[in-house]
């Protein structure tokens, strides 16, 4: 399920910590990641960067240059939140498919 806009960022993985460790250059950036892995809001916070073109700092477990590389990928994306929320769907039809 997608939260809307504001919901989201009250589960965050990352809501207690620094926003200064999220915005860091270079090697800091891996340990920024980490804040990542098990966040449960981490397609929505990925899917906001990705529609709203935020430049700077760690977002859903991406780095600025790895979501810069993603959209020159994808240009046809007009919607991001849509799509990881379409994938996030059929991924989980795959798993109910899989146990039954």
């Amino acid at each position: 399920m997608m939260f809307d806009q504001g919901d989201w960022r009250i589960k965050a993985a990352c809501r207690d910590e620094d926003p200064d460790q999220l915005f860091v250059r270079g090697a800091e950036q891996r340990k920024a990641k980490l804040v990542c892995l098990g966040c449960p809001v981490r397609t929505e916070c990925l899917a906001e960067s990705l529609d709203n073109r935020i430049e700077f700092g760690v977002w859903g477990g991406m780095t600025e240059r790895e979501r810069r590389a993603l959209l020159r990928r994808r240009p046809d994306v007009l919607s991001w939140a849509e799509l990881l929320q379409e994938a996030r769907r059929n991924h989980s039809d795959m798993e109910e498919y899989q146990v039954s």
